[in-house]
């Protein structure tokens, strides 16, 4: 997700706040929330698949989905 993509989300939030969006608008707007929301997901999970839990016995869990 860039950074054009993440401004064109906020004006199309401000202009649905101010005056209304046309239908064209609001379908663009649910692809570009759907992407974001993408986006941060596949962040999270990557974030996630570096994270380790060291359990009481001393041994090591990794999150990532390859276990």
């Amino acid at each position: 997700m860039n950074e054009e993509k993440i401004r064109r989300i906020n004006a199309l939030y401000h202009k649905s706040q101010n005056g209304g969006l046309t239908e064209e608008e609001k379908a663009e707007q649910k692809l570009l929330r759907e992407e974001y929301i993408a986006a941060i997901r596949a962040d999270l999970r990557s974030t996630l698949n570096h994270v380790s839990i060291v359990e009481p016995d001393g041994s090591i869990t990794s999150l990532s989905k390859e276990n």
